[in-house]
């Protein structure tokens, strides 16, 4: 049973790290800085003010633009504000517990790296390395992996597409996957142990390719893929899969 307490607990805190999440994706990739300067209107560069920065609601009463200018507000900030409060309110309603500050922690920093990847084809060092070491820690309490498989998952999963991007480097003397994603699926390993990396790779690829030819983009012999992002939305159904047929 969900307690309802903690799912409000865990959408409030989503919603607002949602709201610093939202910003840090639309700023880090044109290297602006997310830490300094108060928030401002992208339009006519009026500052924010509190009642302008409520997560989501602002944006609502607001409908979606500048009070001062009419310029449209970028609606990622909703749907990542969004986003992160469902995985707050999922994790800590139903594991009200440091297990469940993992799954909160762990969904934030994924949808954040999905996210850039999507749009940016990049997935930086500065978020799936705390990843990783998320799964070394409170992934403990999250889930039933033992230390030991988590240690083998991280080296085979980063081990593993490293070899590929390495291999594919030799062969064709140009880049074909980048390390983020590499370091990414070590992550994962270091999440979920090694017995789920088959099932996530499996999951991702298909999807991802799924994707591809749906938008038509596979007949594109140039076509960049977002695996990061794949990988992301199949961590938990891989983990799933592995975890039922271990059973």
């Amino acid at each position: 049973m969900i307690q309802p307490v903690a799912a409000l607990i865990g959408a409030l805190a989503g919603a607002i790290i949602g709201s610093f999440l939202a910003t840090l994706i639309l700023r880090w990739p044109q290297g602006r800085s997310v830490m300094r300067g108060r928030s401002a209107c992208d339009g006519c560069g009026r500052t924010l003010t509190a009642s302008d920065l409520v997560p989501m609601v602002s944006a609502l009463l607001s409908g979606g633009r500048c009070r001062t200018c009419g310029a449209r507000i970028d609606p990622l900030h909703g749907r990542v504000e969004a986003g992160c409060a469902i995985i707050g309110a999922l994790a800590l309603g139903f594991r009200p517990d440091p297990g469940g500050i993992g799954w909160m922690c762990g969904g934030w920093v994924l949808l954040t790296l999905a996210i850039l990847d999507w749009r940016h084809f990049w997935l930086p060092d500065a978020l799936t390395m705390p990843l990783a070491f998320l799964g070394l820690t409170l992934g403990l309490w999250s889930t039933d992996v033992i230390l030991a498989d988590r240690i083998i998952g991280a080296a085979i999963g980063y081990g593993l597409l490293l070899a590929i991007a390495l291999g594919y480097r030799a062969l064709r003397g140009r880049d074909g996957l980048g390390l983020g994603d590499a370091k990414l699926l070590g992550a994962l390993g270091a999440w979920f142990g090694w017995q789920a990396l088959p099932f996530i790779l499996l999951i991702a690829s298909s999807v991802g390719l799924a994707v591809m030819l749906v938008s038509g983009r596979a007949r594109q012999a140039t076509a960049r893929v977002p695996l990061g992002t794949f990988l992301a939305g199949a961590a938990l159904p891989g983990w799933l899969v592995a975890s039922r047929l271990m059973m």
